[in-house]
């Protein structure tokens, strides 16, 4: 194989589609739209404030009402919600006596709720108080933030309610229990240090992202353009002066280098996200939240995104060479697309226990291998043993795929007409 004619191809590859547009509304748009997926309705929740117009029916007494009233008051509310990351809720409160009918007054406040004088009504009656249950009736059941503010509300003013009847003291009770705050440290060989728990998620979803996108974008980008060159017979021409092992060579190589441009600028972006100065400006992240990505998870995720690229790569450039139209391949590729998304299926269970039976298995099979060994290595470094042992076995199998990617790509790429069966495929193989 001639190397210049791989690196003219390659540096062309590079080139043409490094000034494309969809290239940088991908590296630009893509990370951006996902963060705000997964970090922005977070955010609104927290931030958001909504009032809610609510008829309360005491038909236990005793005080209850009252300390319903208290507990669903602005102040309490928002210490509430502060408490428990949610949204805060203002509730205007219209506290009503039960009636001698109740199925008429059950029916009065559905009017009223109709006739939007009220937003929703709750009745708390003494069987409603021996069940842990309440009705809570309103137009619309969907506002799942308001009802989970509700119901913790509730669920306290009722405790304490309980408490003052036994003859305890209900304020230092809360005091005394009051569920306590966690600061996490990580440790490491230097010791323990401050850092933040949904920090450190974020660096793992992260890189899980970039990887993940990477594979998907890239990897579809090669199949669609070996089917165009195919298609068009442009391939007649290029491979009547270089040979097809150099023309694969060189597009794989190009969109390497394309993906490592885009992975560099967002990895840059991370690194500048994540200094102290940034994390200070942002008003809606606590310091540490975003901590600083560990020279060794770097070196790690670069040697996955490379086994991760080629092994997903060679595959993807398999498919294209062997079928006629993107219709057609797209069939095949679902196989390929199975092994990216799988990965996505075991993301919390990994994240929670990096070192699990589960994480360990499926890091050391080679098409999970870059995807689910990126988020045991940024969750926490797994043994030396399970890393080296991991990247062999991805390496092994990247070079079989290159051996038969080749083989494939010499024969499939100048062929046309019908859809190719396994057994053809087989024979390109064998005798390629």
């Amino acid at each position: 194989m001639r190397l210049e004619n791989a690196y003219v191809i390659g540096k062309r590859e590079y080139m043409t589609r490094i000034k494309t547009k969809g290239f940088w509304i991908a590296t630009v748009g893509l990370p951006l739209f996902m963060a705000a997926m997964a970090v922005g309705p977070a955010l609104l929740i927290a931030k958001t404030q909504s009032r809610h117009r609510i008829a309360v029916v005491d038909a236990v007494g005793g005080g209850l009402g009252q300390e319903i009233v208290r507990a669903l008051s602005p102040s309490a509310t928002a210490a509430t919600a502060s408490r428990r990351g949610e949204g805060a809720v203002l509730f205007d409160v219209r506290l009503t006596a039960p009636a001698a009918d109740a199925a008429a007054q059950r029916r009065e406040l559905d009017q009223m709720v109709r006739d939007k004088q009220v937003d929703s009504w709750l009745w708390l009656g003494p069987a409603e108080i021996e069940r842990n249950r309440f009705d809570y009736h309103a137009a619309s059941t969907s506002n799942w933030i308001t009802q989970n503010v509700l119901q913790h509300a509730v669920s306290e003013a009722v405790g304490r309610w309980r408490l003052r009847r036994a003859g305890y003291d209900a304020a230092k009770i809360d005091r005394l229990t009051r569920l306590l705050e966690i600061d996490t440290f990580g440790v490491g060989a230097t010791g323990s240090r401050a850092e933040a728990g949904m920090g450190k998620f974020f660096v793992v979803f992260g890189l899980f992202l970039m990887l993940y996108m990477i594979l998907i974008i890239h990897g579809t980008q090669i199949m669609q353009g070996v089917i165009e060159e195919k298609s068009s017979r442009v391939i007649e021409v290029i491979t009547s002066a270089v040979a097809p092992t150099e023309l694969m060579a060189g597009k794989l190589g190009g969109i390497c280098l394309l993906a490592l441009t885009q992975l560099g600028i967002w990895l840059a972006t991370a690194v500048l996200l994540t200094t102290p100065g940034i994390i200070g400006a942002v008003a809606t992240m606590p310091a540490g939240a975003l901590p600083s990505i560990p020279a060794a998870v770097l070196a790690n995720f670069l040697v996955l995104f490379l086994l991760g690229f080629f092994l997903f790569s060679t595959l993807y450039a398999m498919i294209g060479a062997a079928f006629n139209s993107v219709q057609e391949a797209q069939q095949v590729a679902s196989i390929a697309i199975f092994f990216v998304v799988a990965p996505m299926i075991f993301f919390m269970p990994v994240i929670n226990d990096p070192d699990s039976r589960l994480a360990v298995v499926t890091s050391m099979i080679p098409f999970f291998t870059p995807l689910v060994m990126t988020l045991r290595v940024a969750a926490k470094m797994p043994p030396t043993w399970q890393i080296v042992v991991a990247y062999l076995g991805c390496g092994a199998t990247v070079a079989l795929m290159i051996w038969l990617c080749s083989r494939v790509y010499r024969v499939g790429i100048l062929m046309y007409g019908k859809k190719p069966t396994v057994q053809e495929i087989a024979r390109w193989v064998r005798y390629s």
